[in-house]
């Protein structure tokens, strides 16, 4: 199970950067497995192979109705020969999302729970009661965090340094796997930066050194979570972040997501605005992936034209 395809980077002019000589990149993770783009794969990577050691021919995950990770499990599954079971949370409604439409077009098998019973779902006793119902399966995480989720992540900075010399490598967190991964293979001269993508993020300080430290990884990098940028919260976003997202794909060519991309980018370039990283250095900002995400929106919220955030106007997506 190795990645298809060399790194892609794309230097981005902006003048944010230029005013202080410093290099911007963004790194297409999103680009380099075809099927299971960005940080969703490196996470699954070592997953995949344990669970194959174990014996298992089915996984079991968790995560919401427009899940990344629900559909990267789905196509996971179908590509390497594994049932999938997702658990979503909320009410099951028809028709599906287009999310959830491809999750099960992959042959995932979806169970629902309300919001009550799904904050259970890293119980042992409430997991154990859900196998009993769907049999015995590999159990992934929601956001497939765990340690070895962290040593695929930590493979993106070695292909990275292999290419390039970088200062500071940037990523957008949800459950914080991806930075934790990159913790552990950059040098004390390199320093990371995560932008929480989720509201008071500020918990993900300690999950991160929880799950490097549960990994066995020794940090030597600075690293920081910035909790500024998270535009009302999870799956949460404003015309203000549309908008920039809209005019940074005509500048570069390039479609962020609203989730965690689009956020990312956007505090980046905050970032630099303030001064942030040093003058001279080069940044590498880490593109995820999670597009897949906008077929959901659109069919959530409506489509009017080309530019699917023509249709927010100005009223904040809740």
């Amino acid at each position: 199970m190795t990645t298809a395809t060399p790194l892609i980077l794309q230097e981005l002019d902006e003048p944010a950067a230029r005013r202080r000589g410093i290099r911007l990149i963004l790194l297409r993770d999103n680009l380099t497995h075809p099927e299971l783009p960005g940080n969703k794969w490196r996470k699954l990577k070592y997953n995949l192979l344990e669970a194959r050691a174990q014996g298992h021919d089915t996984l079991l995950t968790f995560g919401g109705a427009f899940s990344n990770h629900l559909a990267a499990v789905a196509a996971a599954g179908r590509l390497y020969g594994f049932r999938t079971i997702g658990v979503v949370r909320g009410e099951e409604s028809s028709p599906l999302n287009p999310t959830l439409a491809q999750a099960a077009a992959d042959g995932m098998t979806l169970r629902y729970l309300d919001r009550d019973a799904y904050r259970q779902k890293q119980e042992p006793t409430f997991q154990a009661d859900l196998l009993g119902q769907t049999g015995p399966a590999y159990v992934l995480p929601e956001g497939g965090t765990n340690e070895l989720a962290l040593r695929g992540c930590a493979e993106l900075v070695t292909e990275l340094s292999a290419q390039i010399s970088f200062d500071a490598l940037c990523v957008a967190c949800g459950t914080g796997g991806t930075l934790g991964g990159f913790l552990a293979a950059l040098s004390p001269q390199q320093q990371a930066v995560g932008v929480a993508a989720l509201k008071n993020g500020g918990f993900l300080q300690d999950d991160i050194k929880a799950l490097t430290t549960a990994a066995g990884q020794t940090v030597s990098a600075p690293w920081s979570v910035q909790t500024q940028y998270h535009f009302g919260g999870y799956a949460k976003f404003s015309p203000e972040l549309l908008t920039f997202i809209q005019q940074f794909q005509q500048r570069h060519g390039i479609l962020l997501d609203p989730l965690y991309t689009g956020k990312l980018l956007y505090g980046v370039l905050d970032l630099l605005n303030q001064d942030y990283f040093a003058a001279g250095s080069t940044v590498v900002a880490v593109h995820t992936g999670g597009l897949q995400a906008w077929a959901g929106f659109s069919a959530r919220f409506g489509q009017r034209s080309a530019w699917w955030p023509d249709v927010i106007h100005n009223q904040e997506v809740k």
